[in-house]
C-alpha cells in the first residue's frame, strides 16, 4: 500500500523546483542579455554589459587615484590598460557602486541611482513610448543606444550625440543650424576627473565649415581652417585612416563630419587631452601596455591659451615639462600640476611691499622689476599713452598696487594688472618682447648680491692680470692652463647641450685641420678629438654668406634636434666670417664604404641592412614630422649616411638644407644636387615638399638591397651607364624579385618577407608624382610590419626610359580620380599615402 507524502516534504520540494526554477530564469536572461540593459536585466556593482565582439564594455569604473569615485561610462574592452571613451556622470560621481543601479526607469529613460536611490543622471527623454518594451544596447562601434526592444530602428537617444573627450567613428561632430547646438568635445579636468575640462573642440558656431579650439569656452586659440571639398586648410596632415574615410554633410538644418574606421590590426583612437588642449590621435602598443602619440593638432603646446595657468611660462625648446613658474613664483596647486591640470598656475613666493612713490623710509624695502627678455607678451596689456620713455613706464606700474609687469617698446607704455596669461619663451622671434616682472626686494636681492660678486671678481682679475704682466712667460702658463680647462668643460657640456667654440679650439682640436675624413657639398670634414671624450667630427662650410645671429639661431634650432637616427650636432663656431659645425664622430664611416666595396670585411648581412633600411626611415620620420617645423633633408644618399660602432645608421647634414637658407638650397640642388637621387619635381621647378627625400629614400633603399649603385658604370661591350632602378622594375615585375638581390648575400640568410616588403615600398617612394609616395612615417610603419602594403605601379619615367613591358596583373596604375579607380580596380594615390594598407583592407 503506497503512502501519500507529508505536507512539510510537499512543501519542501515545492520551494527547491521553485528556487532551482527562478535561478535558471536569471541565468538565461543574463546569458542572452550580454550588450542590453532591459527593465527587468539592470547594472550595479561590478556587473557590465559588452558589445557584440566585445570592443567596447560598458560598466561602473573608477580612474586611478581618483580616491574612490566611480563613474558610469564605456571603455575599450580589447586594450589591457582602462582607457574609457566616454563617461555619463562627469559632474555627479557615485562612492558606492554595489548600492548603485544603472536601470530604465519608469518612464523609460536610462537613468543612474546613487545608493540613497536619488536619479543623478538620465538620458531624459520625454517622447518614448513604452517603458517596458525600451532597452538601452551597446554597439561594437562604442555606441550606446536607447531604442525600442521590438523596432532597433527606433532610437530615442545615443552616447553618440553627447560625445564626452573621444570622437569615435561613426560618430557626429557638428552643428545643429535649427536648435543651435553642437556635439562637441571637452577634456577631462585632469587625470584622474572626468569632470568637463577648461578645453573644448567644436563646429564654429558662426556656420563657417571650421572647427574651433576654445579655452574656457571664451577664447578661441586655434583653427582648424576652413574646409576646400579635400581637407581644412590649417590640418593637411591628417592621418589617412580619419581623413580618407571622412563624411561631410552640410545639410539645411545640420552639417557634421562623421568617419568610419576600416579594418584594421591596430586600435585608435582621437581625444582632446586635459593636459595640452591638443587633439591628439594615439595609437594602442600592446608590446609597452601604453597608448603612443602619431599626431596633435595645434602642433605646438604653447600655441594652446593659458596652458600653463597665471604667472606660468611655456617653453617649446624643452624636452621634459613645458610648463614652468616664472621667477619669484611657485606651483600653486603641485597636486593638481601633477595630474595635469594647470588652471591654478603659479602663485608668488613673497608678497609685495607696495611701498609705491611716497614711502621714503630707510627700513621700507621697495619691490623691484626682473627683466624678461625674448618673451611672449602677456594678453591684455593696458596701455599708458601718456607715458613716454621706460622709466617712467616703470614708475607708472610701481605706483599701482595690482601692477604685475610692464613692457615698453619705444613705441608706447604697457602694464598688466593681477594674473599674467599666456607667457612663452621665444629666441630671436620677431613677435618677442622684453617684460619686465615685479618681485618683491628681496627675490632680487639674490641678483643683486651676484651683481656685487662678479664686479669685486672682475677688480680681483684686473690687480691680479697687472701684477703678473710683469711676467709673460707665468702669464702664458695660466692662459694656457685655462684654455685647457675650459675645453674639459666643454668637452663634457657637449654631453647635455649644444656649445659655442672659437676658431682656435677647434684647431688645437683637430691638430690644425690635419686628418680629412672627406668632402661634401657644403665642405670639408676633418676628424679632431675633446679632451677626455671621444672623437668628433669638424665640418668647415664654405660659401655660407648669413649673418651671425642668423646662423646661430638656425645651429640652434638644429642643435635641439636628437634621434637616435640622427648625427648629433655637439656644437658650432661662428667667428667673423668662419662657420663650423662639429658633429658626434662615426667609427664605422659612410654607408657607401659598406655597400659598394667588395673586401670581406665589409660584407652587411640582410638583418643589419634591414636595420638600417629602417633606422634611416625613422630618422628621416622625425625630421619631417616630429620637429617643431619641417625639416627637408634634401640630399640623401648613401654618403649622408653614417654608421656607429654597431652598425646603428644615423643620417648627416640633415639641418644644412635649412641652414643654407632658401635661395642658396635652391642653386644647390639644381646645379649640384646628387645625380640618381633627385625628385623629378626638382628638374621640373616645382614646389619642393618633404616627398623629395621620400624618392631620395626609396633610390637608397634599392641600393641597401641590391648592394650597387643606382647609376653603375656597365661593362666596356655595353659601353656606358645602367640605370638600376629600371633593372629591379624589370626584375619584380617578372616575378623575380630574388633577382634584385645582392649577390654577396645568400638565399637562406634573407627574410624573402622583409624583403618583399622593402621592394614594394622603396617602388611607391621613387614615383613621379609626390602625391603616390607614401610619408617617412607610413614607410616606417611598412618596413616594422605594422601595416601592409599593396604592389606599386613602376614610375612612368622608368616605363619610358626603358624596355620594360606595361604590367598587367602585378602592379596596378596610380590615379587621382575615384571613379577611375572603381572602374578598372586601381588605386588611389593620396598626399597622404593611401597606398598602404593593413593586413585585411585598404586604410
Amino acid at each position: 500500500m503506497a503512502m501519500a507524502p507529508s505536507s512539510s516534504s510537499a512543501t519542501s520540494f515545492f520551494l527547491l523546483f521553485y528556487t532551482l526554477s527562478l535561478f535558471l530564469l536569471s541565468f538565461t536572461s543574463a546569458a542572452t542579455s550580454t550588450d542590453t540593459i532591459s527593465a527587468q536585466h539592470s547594472l550595479t556593482g561590478n556587473h557590465t554589459i559588452t558589445s557584440g565582439v566585445g570592443t567596447f564594455v560598458l560598466g561602473f569604473f573608477t580612474p586611478p587615484g581618483s580616491g574612490g569615485n566611480y563613474y558610469i561610462g564605456i571603455w575599450y574592452g580589447k586594450v589591457s590598460v582602462l582607457t574609457p571613451a566616454w563617461v555619463a556622470n562627469r559632474v555627479t560621481p557615485v562612492t558606492d557602486p554595489t548600492m548603485s543601479e544603472l536601470k530604465i526607469s519608469n518612464d523609460g529613460n536610462l537613468v543612474l541611482l546613487d545608493q540613497f536611490k536619488s536619479i543623478i543622471w538620465s538620458t531624459n527623454v520625454t517622447a518614448i513610448s513604452s517603458s517596458n518594451s525600451t532597452v538601452a544596447v551597446i554597439l561594437d562601434n562604442g555606441n550606446l543606444q536607447l531604442r525600442d526592444g521590438s523596432n532597433s530602428s527606433l532610437v530615442f537617444w545615443q552616447s553618440f550625440d553627447h560625445p564626452t573627450d573621444t570622437w569615435l567613428p561613426g560618430a557626429k561632430l557638428g552643428f545643429n543650424k535649427i536648435t543651435k547646438r553642437s556635439q562637441h568635445l571637452t577634456s577631462w579636468k585632469n587625470k584622474v576627473d572626468p569632470s568637463p575640462g577648461i578645453f573644448t573642440f567644436e563646429m564654429d558656431p558662426t556656420g563657417s565649415f571650421q572647427y574651433l579650439f576654445l579655452w574656457n569656452l571664451s577664447r578661441i586659440y586655434w583653427a582648424s581652417g576652413l574646409w576646400n571639398g579635400h581637407e581644412f586648410s590649417s590640418v593637411t596632415e591628417t592621418p589617412s585612416n580619419y581623413r580618407d574615410d571622412m563624411q561631410v554633410v552640410n545639410h539645411t538644418d545640420e552639417i557634421y563630419i562623421t568617419y568610419t574606421e576600416g579594418a584594421s590590426n591596430l586600435t585608435s583612437r582621437l581625444v582632446l587631452d586635459y593636459d595640452s588642449g591638443q587633439n591628439q590621435v594615439l595609437v594602442w602598443m600592446e608590446i609597452s601596455k601604453s597608448w603612443m602619440l602619431v599626431w596633435s593638432r595645434p602642433r605646438s603646446k604653447c600655441t594652446v591659451y593659458a596652458v600653463c595657468g597665471p604667472f606660468g611660462s611655456c617653453s617649446d625648446f624643452t624636452i621634459t615639462a613645458f610648463c614652468n613658474c616664472v621667477k619669484g613664483f611657485r606651483i600653486k596647486s603641485q597636486t593638481d600640476w601633477d595630474l595635469g591640470d594647470r588652471s591654478q598656475g603659479c602663485e608668488r613666493k613673497t608678497g609685495l611691499q607696495c611701498s609705491g612713490l611716497n614711502n621714503d623710509s630707510a627700513d621700507s624695502e621697495k619691490d623691484g622689476f626682473f627683466e624678461m627678455p625674448n618673451v611672449r607678451l602677456p594678453d591684455n596689456p593696458n596701455t599708458l599713452a601718456t607715458v613716454a620713455s621706460r622709466e617712467g613706464c616703470e614708475l607708472a606700474c610701481l605706483s599701482n598696487c595690482s601692477c604685475s609687469a610692464y613692457s615698453y617698446n619705444g613705441s608706447g607704455c604697457f602694464v598688466w594688472h593681477e594674473g599674467l596669461l599666456n607667457l612663452q619663451e621665444q629666441y630671436n622671434q620677431s613677435d618677442a618682447g622684453t617684460l619686465y616682472l615685479r618681485l618683491a626686494a628681496s627675490e632680487l636681492q639674490y641678483s643683486e648680491r651676484n651683481k656685487k660678486r662678479v664686479v669685486r671678481l672682475v677688480i680681483i682679475i684686473v690687480i691680479v692680470l697687472a701684477i703678473l704682466f710683469s711676467s709673460v712667460p707665468a702669464i702664458l702658463i695660466v692662459v694656457k692652463k685655462r684654455e685647457s680647462r675650459r675645453m674639459i668643460e666643454k668637452a663634457k657640456a657637449t654631453q647635455s647641450h649644444l656649445v659655442s667654440f672659437t676658431y682656435s679650439e677647434l684647431q688645437q682640436a683637430t691638430r690644425k685641420f690635419s686628418t680629412k675624413l672627406g668632402r661634401g657639398g657644403f665642405g670639408s670634414v676633418f676628424k679632431g678629438s675633446l679632451p677626455g671624450s671621444n672623437d668628433i667630427a669638424v665640418k668647415k662650410l664654405e660659401g655660407l654668406c648669413q649673418g651671425e645671429k642668423q646662423f646661430r639661431t638656425e645651429v640652434s634650432t638644429v642643435g635641439r634636434i636628437q634621434h637616435v637616427n640622427l648625427v648629433r650636432l655637439l656644437g658650432f663656431c661662428s667667428q667673423g666670417s668662419k662657420r663650423l659645425l662639429v658633429y658626434e664622430f662615426m667609427s664605422n664611416g659612410s654607408l657607401d664604404s659598406h655597400l659598394f666595396h667588395n673586401a670581406p670585411s665589409s660584407h652587411l648581412n640582410w638583418k643589419t641592412r634591414y636595420q638600417i633600411a629602417i633606422g634611416i626611415a625613422r630618422g628621416i620620420a622625425y625630421l619631417h614630422e616630429q620637429c617643431r617645423e619641417c625639416i627637408i633633408h634634401c640630399d640623401i644618399k648613401p654618403e649622408n649616411i653614417l654608421l656607429d660602432a654597431s652598425f646603428k645608421p644615423k643620417v648627416a647634414d640633415f639641418g644644412l638644407a635649412k641652414l643654407m637658407g632658401r635661395d642658396f638650397s635652391r642653386v644647390l640642388t639644381t646645379l649640384r644636387g646628387t645625380k640618381g637621387y633627385l625628385a623629378p619635381e626638382w628638374i621640373t621647378g616645382v614646389a619642393i615638399t618633404a616627398k623629395a627625400d621620400v624618392y631620395s629614400y626609396g633610390m637608397v633603399l634599392l641600393e641597401i638591397i641590391s648592394g650597387r649603385r643606382n647609376l653603375e658604370q656597365t661593362t666596356a661591350e655595353e659601353d656606358g651607364t645602367r640605370y638600376f632602378p629600371t633593372f629591379a622594375a624589370s626584375k619584380m615585375n617578372e616575378g623575380d624579385a630574388a633577382g634584385v638581390l645582392d649577390s654577396k648575400l645568400g638565399p637562406e640568410e634573407v627574410n624573402m618577407e622583409e624583403m618583399d616588403r622593402a621592394c614594394k615600398i622603396a617602388c611607391w617612394c621613387i614615383q613621379d608624382d609626390e602625391r603616390c609616395r607614401p610619408t617617412m612615417g607610413q614607410v616606417v610603419q611598412v618596413l616594422e610590419g605594422i601595416i601592409d602594403v599593396h604592389p606599386p605601379p613602376i614610375p612612368r619615367s622608368l616605363l619610358l626610359s626603358s624596355d620594360v613591358p606595361q604590367p598587367i596583373n602585378f602592379f596596378f596604375e596610380c590615379s587621382s580620380n575615384r571613379s577611375t579607380q572603381a572602374a578598372n580596380t586601381t588605386s588611389n594615390c593620396s598626399e597622404t599615402g593611401s597606398h598602404t594598407s593593413s593586413s585585411s583592407d585598404n586604410k
